[in-house]
């Protein structure tokens, strides 16, 4: 009896510990494969997917390899919550990364936070999310910090100040739209009218008969590039040929088809600068096409620096306890894909924004918002 006490303490200490026990080192990962974000998951996980490679051909964590455990969140809070539960049951993980959007992210967040295991958001952004607790983290920004980017942008980059103000009702679409709304007088801007639309919709000649006979000076969009290529489309056709300002969900090659000629001269806020003369966004950028043979994107750029965030905080903590590896995490300093990664209080990233704009039928470098007061994100 005596023996197999002993056995057992130090089985329970090698698991407690014991990065260096394990065949693995497992890291959990839900994206939506499947429905309506599909297109979104697959380059997340292609850029995940990466960052494993490359560590993995670098001696791994303490030598064992990486392994991405996978679930199809198919974006959807129902199916999120399941699998946070199962890979904190069955799998074992010891921290995880959201490839998917901000309805499943936010659900499956309180789950991770309950075990004490660490989470971080790739690129949805709820300010929900973090709120969560202290075991979440976020890689890209939340949504008010990118509308009050967009606010910058319009009235102080550009000069323009009536607008009008398209908002997908949802997480996204609201957060952006609150974000813009604050900060809007600051810059100058009258809203002079706002439009909604949802999810499913594709015809958007009521908005565009509205939004000609409000002649603003630009248009701030909320969508992602399979709502925003449509509204772009159809806008352009007929006869709004005032500037239109979106975000990162239509930072996708996506976008361009969809939107065909009209996407010229959009410009987005978002994370990732494809012009950047960073050894980190190049190497990335050049690694990403080979191996996948498409287009970057925002998306695939925040799961790679998500997943490279998860890979530095796992060698510095040196085990497999979950209290450790929040703790690296929290402590990051790191230059990845989408620029320096640092966190504050509530694990909220601290980085400039890039201002992309279509030329030419693809995404150029427009400016970037460096306006470290602007963009702070909350602290609790």
């Amino acid at each position: 009896m005596k023996l197999k006490i002993i056995i057992s303490s130090i089985l329970a200490l090698f698991m407690f510990f014991g990065i260096a026990w394990a065949d693995t080192v497992k890291v959990g990962f839900n994206v939506p494969l499947t429905g309506f974000a599909a297109a979104d998951g697959e380059s997340a996980l292609n850029g995940a997917k990466l960052a494993v490679n490359q560590a993995n051909a670098n001696g791994g964590i303490n030598g064992k390899q990486i392994e991405l455990v996978i679930y199809d969140d198919q974006a959807s809070p129902k199916e999120a919550v399941p699998i946070a539960n199962r890979l904190i049951e069955k799998d074992g993980v010891k921290v995880a990364v959201s490839g998917s959007y901000s309805g499943s992210t936010r659900a499956a967040a309180g789950i991770f936070q309950a075990a004490g295991i660490p989470y971080i958001s790739a690129y949805a952004i709820h300010p929900g999310i973090t709120r969560a607790g202290k075991y979440v983290f976020r890689t890209s920004f939340m949504g008010e910090v990118q509308g009050r980017a967009g606010a910058l942008l319009i009235g102080q980059t550009m000069q323009l100040k009536r607008v009008v103000v398209i908002t997908l009702k949802n997480d996204f679409g609201k957060s952006l739209a609150a974000g813009f709304k604050a900060e809007a007088a600051n810059f100058g801007i009258e809203i002079i009218n706002e439009y909604e639309y949802s999810i499913p919709d594709r015809q958007f000649g009521p908005i565009v008969a509205k939004v000609r006979a409000d002649k603003p000076d630009a248009i701030y969009a909320s969508g992602y590039f399979f709502t925003a290529g449509p509204l772009v489309n159809q806008l352009r056709s007929g006869g709004v040929t005032v500037p239109i300002i979106g975000q990162e969900g239509y930072d996708s090659e996506q976008f361009i088809k969809i939107a065909g000629a009209a996407s010229e001269g959009v410009i987005i806020t978002t994370s990732l600068d494809r012009d950047s003369n960073s050894p980190e966004t190049r190497s990335f950028i050049t690694e990403y096409e080979k191996l996948t043979r498409n287009k970057v994107d925002m998306v695939a750029a925040s799961g790679h620096t998500a997943l490279n965030v998860v890979i530095a905080a796992l060698r510095i903590a040196g085990t497999s306890n979950p209290k450790a590896i929040r703790n690296a995490i929290a402590q990051t300093q790191l230059t990845a894909a989408t620029g320096h990664i640092s966190f504050n209080a509530l694990g909220e990233v601290r980085k400039n924004v890039q201002v992309q704009i279509v030329r030419n039928g693809g995404w150029h470098y427009h400016s970037e918002i460096r306006d470290q007061t602007l963009l702070a994100p909350p602290e609790s």
